[in-house]
């Protein structure tokens, strides 16, 4: 079979076509060493560059916390209340000190007002930085003294002078302040006013003993008057020897047995009270208030708790008030004998004229120093202010954030926390942050909501440091910080809740030329300096002043005006 020509020409064509599509398929694989060398030589490098950009810089150190308030201070009575050891002025009272109003934690308290109860008395809280610590009385004296005056007048109490002396004027002003509170200021009780009787007698023994004398001395010792004396001696002995014989033939004495009763008619008081408030509650019909009569059940069986204790301390402790009454019975009847004695051996002296003399001489020197010590107590005799019945805070309004006793507890050690009112986050930065801080400057607080509040460091270092407050991390080298917040109210609720702080540490003037600080770079002369790009792959140095640096930003300002400009781009990472 014969091939024509035209189908011949065709197959040389297509083998043509063929081969020369497999030539240039093996020709693109192939490569020289020169065209592999230069495939593999890196681009040519391009800038590296950032914008300067015109921008309010600030820097800030941040921190994270609690909500708080602030200024906590533990709050310790500095004595008892009530001007004695019992907390109230009758004899054989319990030595304890029992709470019996207690406000909740929470209370608002101002200058002035009153913190709590302790036997029915009242613990005033003050303005001052001066802790209170012994009772304010006449005729004492210091800043303390000076402080409760001014306390005082700021209240519209005013004492007169502010002299720092416990005067007439000051007593006046104590006792319209009470007054006003609705309690009566603290008078002597009955040991003050028994001691001020004891000095008044001695005085009167002695004046009369030195008169006696220089009359018999006179009288060239007349016996007559001397026996007199000593008949009127035994008489006062007679009657101390029958006090003390009706005192032991009892057992105790007569207050004793008038207190036992008077604490047991309270108990029966307090019993009946809570019987009527349990007979009134369970009588209660539906539309009566019922919240109103269980609270008065509540408050009946703790007076009757009270009062059950009161008898139950009196009973425990009531032998030792009778053992001092016994004590001074005994003192009494060697007291009138050794009287006695005295006005015998007075007897057997009038005869000697020397030896009368010198116990005049010596009757003298006893009547001045009775009638000193007479002095010194009848200026301390009066109206005072006991230890425990003020409590001076640094600042009002202040809170009570902690209660430690409730009514019917013992007073002994801390009763309370109280706290300013003021909103504030206590927490630590590192120390080389700290460095940075100062008191005053501005702050944000930061809720977990979101919200924002403005604030100010108020402390740093020790003066932030709070017993109660947060722990420094351990191992770490941290400084104490606190800052408070302008607006409290809307942070009281959130109390207790985490935050984060910041604290600006710097700002710039309004908006600056910033560029990145990778972009600053020193040449030799020591000059700051950025690179500006000029063209593609084109650049000039540019001196600089670097300014605030926050953010991975640098305040910049070129030294020829103008030659930076909002827009430019600067090489980042720049080498010299």
């Amino acid at each position: 079979m014969k091939r024509s020509p035209r189908r011949t020409l065709s197959v040389i064509v297509g083998g043509v076509v063929v081969l020369a599509g497999v030539g240039w398929g093996v020709g693109t694989r192939l490569r020289s060493p020169a065209d592999e060398a230069a495939a593999r030589r890196p681009p040519n490098p391009s800038l590296v560059t950032a914008p300067v950009v015109r921008q309010t810089l600030t820097s800030s150190v941040a921190m994270q916390g609690q909500l708080a308030y602030g200024s906590p201070l533990s709050i310790f009575l500095a004595g008892t209340v009530g001007g004695a050891a019992s907390g109230g002025s009758e004899p054989g009272a319990s030595s304890v000190q029992r709470a019996t109003r207690v406000p909740p934690a929470g209370t608002r308290l101002r200058n002035g007002s009153v913190f709590m109860e302790v036997g029915g008395r009242p613990v005033f809280a003050l303005k001052g930085d001066i802790p209170m610590y012994r009772a304010l009385e006449p005729g004492t004296e210091g800043p303390d003294v000076k402080q409760l005056q001014r306390a005082l007048a700021g209240l519209g109490f005013s004492p007169g002078r502010i002299s720092g002396v416990f005067d007439a004027g000051t007593a006046a002003a104590v006792r319209r302040w009470y007054a006003k509170k609705g309690y009566r200021a603290q008078e002597p009780g009955p040991e003050e006013r028994q001691a001020l009787r004891d000095l008044e007698r001695a005085v009167d023994q002695a004046r009369e003993a030195l008169v006696a004398d220089e009359r018999t001395l006179g009288q060239g010792g007349d016996q007559r008057l001397i026996k007199l004396k000593i008949a009127n001696s035994e008489r006062n002995l007679a009657r101390a020897k029958e006090a003390l014989a009706e005192f032991e033939a009892y057992g105790e004495s007569l207050e004793t047995r008038e207190r036992r009763e008077s604490l047991r008619r309270a108990v029966q008081s307090a019993r009946e009270e809570v019987l009527a408030a349990e007979q009134a509650l369970a009588a209660a019909k539906p539309e009566d208030d019922k919240r109103l009569l269980e609270l008065r059940l509540q408050g009946a069986r703790e007076n009757l708790a009270a009062a059950e204790q009161a008898l139950a301390d009196f009973e425990e402790r009531g032998h030792e008030a009778d053992e001092q009454k016994l004590q001074q019975l005994r003192q009494a009847v060697e007291t009138a004998e050794e009287a006695l004695l005295a006005d015998k051996q007075q007897l057997k002296l009038s005869k000697d004229v020397k030896l009368l003399k010198l116990k005049i001489a010596n009757g003298k020197r006893s009547l001045g120093a009775a009638q000193a010590a007479l002095a010194v107590a009848r200026t301390r005799y009066g109206l005072s202010v006991p230890a425990g019945e003020v409590v001076f805070l640094p600042a009002f309004p202040a809170r009570l954030d902690k209660v430690s006793v409730k009514a019917g507890d013992p007073v002994t050690g801390k009763v309370a926390t109280v706290t300013g009112a003021s909103v504030t986050v206590p927490g630590f930065i590192p120390e080389q942050e700290a460095r940075l801080l100062r008191k005053g400057l501005p702050a944000t607080i930061e809720t977990a909501a979101g919200r924002t509040f403005k604030a100010a460091v108020t402390a740093i270092g020790k003066e932030a440091e709070q017993s109660d407050g947060p722990k420094a991390p351990e191992g770490q080298s941290a400084v104490p910080i606190l800052l408070t917040a302008f607006d409290s109210g809307p942070l009281r609720a959130l109390t207790g809740s985490a935050v984060t702080a910041t604290v600006q540490v710097g700002a710039s003037a309004g908006k600056v030329l910033t560029v990145p600080v990778a972009a600053v770079f020193t040449s030799a002369d020591g000059t700051a300096r950025v690179k500006l790009q000029t063209g593609e792959n084109a650049t000039k140095d540019v001196p600089i002043v670097a300014g605030l640096a926050a953010d991975g930003n640098v305040e910049v300002k070129p030294v020829e005006q103008g030659a930076l400009k909002e827009g430019d781009r600067v090489v980042v990472g720049a080498v010299t």
